[in-house]
């Protein structure tokens, strides 16, 4: 059996010297709290390969399909 999908549209990403905290969640209006369901810790050096990861993949995707658009919401 492979690994149970959870849908996420928030995170929030914390350190210290020794890991990066990475919690995932879902924020649906701005009177509700995010409510956070996931939470990997991982070491620097996994969160290094994890931006490139992340960045190589975006590459592609916006090769593939166009770029994608920031919301000015994002802080």
């Amino acid at each position: 059996m492979g690994p149970i999908g959870q849908y996420s549209n928030f995170f929030k990403v914390g350190h210290s010297a020794f890991e990066f905290v990475l919690d995932f969640g879902q924020s649906y209006s701005e009177d509700q709290a995010e409510q956070y369901h996931t939470r990997i810790i991982i070491s620097p050096f996994y969160a290094r390969i994890l931006v490139k990861l992340l960045r190589d993949s975006i590459n592609k995707h916006e090769h593939n399909f166009g770029p994608i658009p920031y919301n000015n919401e994002i802080k």
